[in-house]
């Protein structure tokens, strides 16, 4: 029996299974009744606390004002009474530590008694602080291995949930995590800080437009997710998907995206199915799931959410990751999150949406149906664009990563130039401006459908542009560049900041104009010039994928910052380390453990794909190659004593002998770059890791790939492309 006959298994067995059914039931229940019943949310804590109670603790997530200590008793009874009516048997503090994965230490509500009996017990301190070990977490030097003290801080602003299991159930509380001296482990404390410094400066732009009921101003996202399905029978015979989350190994198929039938297309029965739990799922813990869809290339899915504001949205973001890739087991599917599971073809990103609203729900990136004489909204979307431009090597810092590196440039995926597309109608404006004032705004048409019993169909004043790492789409601006596997606190959290400083370096201008009784339409005109040929650079409509483009940019002095050792110094730079000071996102110490975590996290991604490319090269295609080559040298042999002898079945043979040479000198070459001393300073292992490593990996890839495509397809271990892609 040879190899493949696990391929060939796995897909006899894939050509039985059927959609899960019967775990959904939209008829049974209201949808209204479905929605946030796994949530401790605003209902629930009206229906359950004390009047008093609820009035201070809306007052702390609506207003931002400091949480009251004594309420906490109050708060937390009621959240144990409700988690276990829901038959919740544990509570955990849910935190995000820069693994960029979700972390969580269940504890019982059950406490033993002096008499020998048990109760449940959940006190207000257990609400608002933990303390899980800190010392097992990345901190980038900011903890020693010994200092081990760290604590949770519940953040009320995040609604708690209930998880769901088979035996049980468990309270999940959305926490913060800190270091024993206070500074921030996690992803989130960051992005709090920079929703906060966000908020203060876009409240003193408001005031100077004559808003003073305004209290807070919020920054809101809506992430797209894409992923990708395959079989778990496939998955599972794919060392390399198991370990790295990605091929590194894979010819291309005979089919692939190009005909383009793939996007929008009508939905596996079987994917379908599994969208529909995963959407159930998060609908009961309250995540406002609205898009589903066929992505670009074969197996790729995309969902979507409605916007929330941000520390909510990312919160739900990384709860639907957590439910994708734990319901697609039970349908038999694993779920891949990596920026760039296939080669040659569609990566996966997740576009974050971003906006900015007060309290009061004026989108103050709407701009009406006339933007030139919404001088508010060009402000705002000019301090937007600013910052942009300024910090787009933070930006590129935000989405950095070895998964990411592969995506970005291609197939969709925006290039490693940070730009901003505006399109016509904003252009338009911006360019009026720029010249002296805004007269008009481009008028949105309708498209004439040709057939006469359809209406006309409106038209958008401004088109878009999927290849722009930074578009304006009507009422925000989708950043593109995120990776799929990336947690969007890191991305957003660049974003608020560097807009807070524009939106302070505007609201300072237009204060002191106004005090030395200048006339708000003129500084506002004044102020907008200026910002416009400051950050005109920044401004393409076109493609960006186009060499030409590339071109430009150079010329614009705009930074291509290609891969993540490129960019990653930036995170340290005088610039960063003063933005981040001045709004107290990060301190300057926050900053180097993030860098050196970054660098650190490349360095060992690399390092295990390298490590598990071998392993295949040695164990699984070498051999199967080679037994071929066995096969046919026996055929070639045997026809030459029969008096045949075929120069095409010589040639074969040959092409394979040499390929498999090759492979293995690659294999060997490979085995001794990573078996070389690194590098002990982060960023020299990281290059090392990117200099060498990575074209090592690839010349073993690119022999890898031909070899199969010489060897007959039953001694390949490997499912392939195809398989992968498009059996269901």
């Amino acid at each position: 029996m040879v190899q493949g006959n696990v391929r060939q298994t796995a897909i006899a067995a894939i050509s039985e299974v059927k959609p899960v059914g019967g775990v959904v039931d939209y008829e049974a229940r209201d949808l209204n009744e479905v929605f946030g019943e796994h949530v401790f949310n605003d209902a629930v804590q009206r229906a359950r606390l004390p009047a008093q109670v609820y009035k201070n603790l809306r007052e702390t997530i609506q207003a931002g004002k400091e949480l009251d200590p004594a309420i906490a008793n109050s708060v937390a009874l009621a959240m144990r009474d409700w988690a276990l009516e829901h038959g919740a048997s544990h509570y955990t503090h849910w935190f995000q530590p820069m693994t960029g994965s979700t972390a969580e230490k269940h504890d019982s509500f059950v406490t033993p008694t002096d008499t020998g009996e048990v109760m449940t017990k959940f006190s207000g301190s257990d609400l608002v602080r933990g303390e899980p070990d800190a010392s097992s977490f990345p901190s980038g030097g900011l903890r020693a291995t010994f200092e081990a003290r760290g604590y949770t801080a519940w953040d009320p602003s995040s609604p708690a949930f209930i998880l769901d299991n088979p035996n049980g159930a468990t309270l999940v509380i959305p926490t913060m995590f800190l270091s024993w001296t206070g500074e921030a482990l996690d992803k989130k404390t960051p992005l709090l800080r920079s929703m906060d410094a966000l908020s203060k400066q876009a409240i003193r732009v408001l005031r100077v437009f004559g808003n003073k009921t305004a209290k807070q101003v919020l920054t809101t996202v809506g992430a797209e997710q894409e992923y990708f399905l395959i079989d778990k029978r496939f998955y599972l015979n794919r060392p390399d998907l198991v370990c790295t989350g990605r091929t590194l190994f894979g010819a291309k198929p005979s089919k692939g995206q190009e005909l383009d039938d793939n996007y929008f297309g009508a939905i596996h029965e079987r994917a379908l199915s599994y969208m529909a739990e995963v959407e159930y799922e998060l609908l009961r813990l309250g995540v406002p799931i609205k898009t589903r869809h066929n992505e670009v290339a074969p197996g790729q899915y995309e969902l979507a959410p409605t916007f929330e504001t941000s520390n909510l949205a990312t919160d739900h973001q990384m709860m639907t990751m957590e439910v994708m890739t734990r319901l697609a087991g039970k349908h038999g599917f694993a779920c891949l999150l990596h920026e760039k599971p296939f080669a040659g073809i569609n990566g996966s990103g997740k576009h974050n949406n971003w906006s900015i609203s007060s309290d009061e729900g004026e989108n103050l990136l709407n701009p009406g149906d006339t933007p030139h004489a919404n001088a508010q909204f060009l402000l705002f979307c000019a301090a937007t664009v600013r910052a942009v431009h300024r910090y787009a090597g933070l930006l590129r810092v935000s989405v950095c990563g070895a998964g990411n590196d592969h995506r970005l440039g291609a197939n969709e995926a925006p290039p490693a130039i940070i730009s901003v597309f505006l399109g016509e109608q904003l252009s338009d404006v911006f360019a009026q401006l720029e010249a002296g004032a805004a007269q008009s705004s481009k008028t949105a048409e309708s498209i004439e459908v040709g057939v006469s019993m359809l209406p006309k169909l409106p038209r958008d004043a401004g088109d878009r542009n999927r290849t722009s790492p930074f578009a304006f789409t009507g009422n925000k601006f989708e950043f593109r560049a995120v990776g799929s596997s990336q947690n969007v606190s890191g991305a957003n959290t660049v974003l608020n900041a560097a807009i807070a400083e524009s939106l302070d370096f505007a609201a300072t201008r237009l204060e002191a104009d106004i005090a030395a009784g200048k006339d708000l339409n003129v500084a506002v005109q004044e102020l907008l010039t200026e910002m416009i040929a400051e950050f005109k650079p920044v401004l393409f409509d076109g493609d960006n994928y186009s060499a030409e483009w590339h071109a430009e940019a150079e010329r614009r002095g705009l930074p291509n910052l290609r891969s993540t050792v490129d960019c990653v110094p930036l995170a340290t730079s005088p610039e960063s380390i003063e933005l981040f000071g001045k709004y107290k996102v990060y301190s300057g110490r926050e900053l180097h453990s993030r860098q050196k975590i970054l660098l650190e996290n490349y360095a060992t991604q690399i390092s295990i794909e390298a490590e598990t490319a071998s392993m295949m090269a040695h164990t699984m295609i070498l051999p199967a190659a080679l037994k071929y080559q066995t096969d046919v040298a026996t055929a070639v042999n045997g026809a030459k004593a029969a008096g045949v002898e075929d120069a095409a079945q010589l040639a074969l043979l040959e092409d394979i002998v040499s390929t498999s040479g090759a492979f293995r000198q690659a294999a060997v070459d490979l085995d001794a770059a990573k078996g070389a001393e690194a590098p002990e300073d982060a960023l020299a292992c990281a290059k090392y890791q990117h200099d060498t490593i990575i074209p090592a990996m690839n010349k073993l890839r690119e022999l890898g790939d031909k070899l199969e495509m010489l060897t007959d397809s039953n001694y390949w271990p490997l499912p392939t492309y195809s398989e992968m892609l498009f059996i269901r």
